[in-house]
């Protein structure tokens, strides 16, 4: 009797087991369905406030590097070159001999022009002795007004005669000094067009060519709008400083002076010329390399910057996100202006105070979401003194 009590109550048992397993089963999954119905919290956005300053609105132009002195050397005498003193490609000092010519002949023409000096010096002195000799004699009346005045005539030749003696001599001695050929002015050479044993006609034959290098000038031409739009930026008395890039290379930028504007426009063109002077002292810089410049064609003195990656583009239009006071991410369409550095003139859809997401964009999903701002400061620009000694920003086209 009492095993099977026992068995009874074992088998009640375990019918009871299963109902426990369901219950516990059954509370872990509504935990699990209430942790999953909480919502979850509204994503980090990083958002900068737009500020107003004045801004220096500035153009690229495209120009090309020039020698500020390009000299074409050619012989002045014609003769064979006896010598080719320089190095190609190489820097040459102002005074440097570059070419040689075979200067004997023109030395025989010196020692031949001092002869007929010496001998004209000499008739001269005879001249003179007779024309005194004559005056001497007129006086005493021993001999005729005529021969007097064949003598002092005589005496009038000699001098001049003498003077073209002189003046010859001055010649070949040029002459001479015409056949060491020297640099002009200091830069660099470029290569030896006649060699050495060759002929060189005077005023004719290209010998070869020399650049300077330091200062460098960039010749560039703006069209006739942004000429005149930077005529009141350009205009003042103090040096005008312009952004330059070389060769395309980012790493090759350069800060010019604009040191000449063309007095008129290019009728063919319609462009104005400008130029800019740029040191170079360790001649890197060289005649014919491709220039891109920035030039200051307006200035905006109320400007509303936001950073660049804050933009958005959906098809032509573009759009910022901004936070309003209760923490909501609105859609707002903005145009557009120039570029300056890290950041973008807006100059319709936003105004100063506004807060724009500049980093998270990406988790905001649709207009009207709640979002956690976090105030970061806005990209950083170049800074350029205004004339009324603000910090002004030079934005380019975009």
């Amino acid at each position: 009797m009492g095993s099977l009590f026992q068995r009874a109550r074992f088998a009640s048992s375990r019918a009871v087991i299963p109902f426990l397993l369901i219950a516990v089963l059954l509370a872990g999954c509504e935990a699990k369905s209430e942790e999953a119905a909480a919502p979850p919290p509204p994503p980090e956005v990083d958002v900068a406030e737009i500020v107003v300053q004045p801004v220096v609105l500035s153009e690229s132009f495209t120009g090309r590097v020039e020698a500020a002195e390009t000299v074409e050397l050619r012989s002045r005498v014609s003769g064979y070159i006896q010598e080719v003193a320089f190095e190609e490609g190489k820097l040459v000092e102002q005074g440097d001999l570059l070419f040689l010519i075979d200067p004997r002949p023109y030395q025989a023409r010196v020692s031949a022009a001092q002869a007929d000096l010496a001998q004209a010096r000499s008739q001269q002195a005879q001249a003179g002795s007779e024309a005194e000799r004559a005056r001497v004699l007129l006086g005493r009346q021993a001999i005729s007004q005529e021969v007097h005045d064949q003598r002092q005539s005589a005496l009038s030749n000699a001098r001049a005669m003498v003077d073209a003696a002189e003046a010859a001599l001055q010649t070949a001695e040029l002459d001479l000094e015409y056949t060491r050929i020297t640099a002009p002015v200091s830069g660099r050479v470029g290569r030896a067009m006649v060699t050495r044993g060759n002929l060189a006609n005077a005023d004719q034959s290209l010998l070869t060519t020399l650049v300077t290098i330091d200062p460098i000038h960039v010749y560039f031409e703006a069209d006739e709008q942004a000429a005149f739009a930077s005529h009141a930026l350009l205009s003042g008395e103090e040096p005008n400083s312009l952004q330059i890039e070389l060769g395309g290379d980012a790493t090759r930028q350069f800060t010019g002076t604009l040191d000449f504007i063309d007095n008129r426009l290019n009728p063919n063109t319609g462009t104005l010329q400008f130029r800019a002077v740029l040191a170079n002292p360790d001649g890197r810089i060289r005649p014919g390399e491709f220039a891109r410049v920035e030039m200051p064609v307006a200035r905006l003195e109320q400007a509303l910057l936001v950073d660049r990656k804050a933009v958005l583009t959906n098809q032509d239009r573009r759009y910022v996100y901004v936070v309003n006071e209760n923490n909501l991410a609105e859609r707002r369409q903005v145009t557009t202006g120039r570029q300056v550095a890290e950041r973008t003139v807006i100059t319709d859809g936003l105004q100063a105070g506004d807060r724009v997401i500049v980093n998270g964009v990406q988790k905001v999903f649709f207009p009207g979401m709640e979002v956690s701002p976090q105030s970061v400061a806005a990209a950083p620009a170049a800074d350029i003194p205004s004339s009324d000694d603000q910090p002004t920003i030079a934005a380019r086209e975009e």
